[in-house]
């Protein structure tokens, strides 16, 4: 045997190791009730030394544990690797996938965007695989906050109650986008009240004639705090404004799950 296949089968070997670790370590993940040896053995059609020899390695890293029944669950430290990730990682590429299901399930287009005084910042775009037309709304782009849908979203959670909003309100000038757009305080609060009862927000073409919206919140950082909006963006001819209405407790589904 040359130098070439001695070197080369140990590391084959090591592969194939590898691959059972990690097919142990994703079947613990399936299980948040722990699982026994010998039901994992089965799952992994292995035997239960290989699977202990597996688990005990995946133990030593911290990446298992065992509970007082001697079930095998996810570790600590897995957990606290995975949630620093996920943390880290950029808002907008973390609701990148909820965007593109949004945009291939409806055929229209999903933005994420965040509150930024008083106007909404566009972090993230996906549109529709299939149409036509296409909004002309950018990444970076910016829209006033009260005549959007996802602005009004988020409006209704930075500004708790009418006072809130009229004093928001003072001395701001609430731009007339379209005939429709809300340019007074008590038109406003009255809005966001409308938006706390249902938990979505619309925007019936008040910032653009011709295209209306529908918004849910995104709790990325905080079970209470939105993180930011994501809203589906659509022609009015094409997708009305009450077909998105009835869609808003499956969009909000979709969003949370």
């Amino acid at each position: 045997m040359d130098d070439t296949a001695a070197l080369t089968i140990p590391e084959q070997e090591r592969l194939v190791g590898a691959d059972r670790v990690l097919a142990i370590l994703a079947e613990l993940a399936r299980h948040a009730e722990g699982i026994g040896l010998e039901e994992m053995a089965r799952a992994m059609a292995s035997n239960k030394a290989t699977v202990h020899r597996a688990l005990a390695a995946l133990r030593r890293a911290g990446f298992a544990t065992q509970d007082g029944r001697g079930r095998y669950l996810l570790g600590d430290e897995f957990l606290r690797l995975a949630f620093a990730h996920h943390e880290a990682r950029p808002d907008h590429e973390r609701i990148r996938p909820v965007l593109q299901d949004l945009a291939r399930t409806y055929g229209e287009t999903a933005h994420y965007a965040v509150l930024d005084g008083d106007t909404v910042v566009y972090r993230a775009k996906i549109d529709p695989p299939h149409g036509a037309v296409r909004l002309t709304s950018t990444v970076g782009g910016r829209n006033p906050a009260h005549s959007t849908a996802v602005g009004k979203l988020l409006l209704a959670y930075a500004l708790p109650d009418d006072d809130a909003v009229r004093a928001w309100a003072l001395g701001r000038p609430l731009e007339r986008r379209t005939a429709r757009t809300l340019t007074t305080a008590d038109e406003l609060a009255a809005a966001l009240r409308e938006v706390r009862e249902r938990g979505y927000a619309t925007d019936d073409q008040e910032t653009d004639d011709g295209v209306n919206c529908l918004a849910v919140p995104v709790f990325l950082t905080s079970p209470s705090v939105p993180s930011g909006a994501v809203s589906i963006s659509a022609p009015t001819y094409r997708t009305p404004s009450s077909r998105l209405v009835a869609e808003a407790d499956a969009i909000r589904a979709r969003v949370a799950s």
